[in-house]
């Protein structure tokens, strides 16, 4: 199995925990004299089935990630942490520039007025630059992922 293949199913395993976990909750608690619709019992082994699927494909997942070279001087997970960081980033900045950019009307001269204290030219710009990293480091990670056999 390559590593996209892991990750999908491991998308698809959180996916169906919260939909077990949900069904299960929603049958924890009956009026007296109900039978409720799915017996907790089997909801309990299921999500338990879900959960050891889902542990097997996480290990393999962080074992290749940690193993597998990304760069000369860096692994996969190294790449992930950085793409991670530039998301932040990314996000930071973006929402600076929107923030500085609102211009409020004033109705009279007496209203407050508000201006930016920084250059959201320059900022957007900045986050426009964070989100084409991103991007082009997200692709990177994406072919990698699919050339990439899963460790077990």
């Amino acid at each position: 199995m390559k590593l996209a293949e892991a990750l999908i199913r491991r998308a698809d395993s959180q996916k169906r925990f919260e939909q077990v976990k949900a069904r299960l909750l929603v049958n924890a608690k009956i009026q007296e004299g109900d039978v409720p619709a799915e017996t907790p019992a089997e909801l309990l082994a299921e999500l338990s089935r879900v959960t050891d699927e889902l542990l097997e494909l996480i290990k393999g997942i962080n074992k290749t990630n940690s193993i597998t070279a990304f760069s000369d001087r860096e692994t996969l997970s190294d790449a992930l942490a950085e793409r991670d960081v530039l998301k932040l980033r990314r996000v930071a900045y973006a929402e600076l520039a929107q923030t500085a950019s609102i211009s409020q009307g004033r109705y009279t001269r007496s209203e407050v007025k508000f201006v930016a204290t920084v250059n959201v030219a320059e900022i957007q710009r900045h986050a426009d630059e964070l989100a084409k990293n991103y991007r082009e480091l997200d692709a990177r990670i994406q072919e990698l992922n699919w050339q990439t056999d899963l460790l077990e």
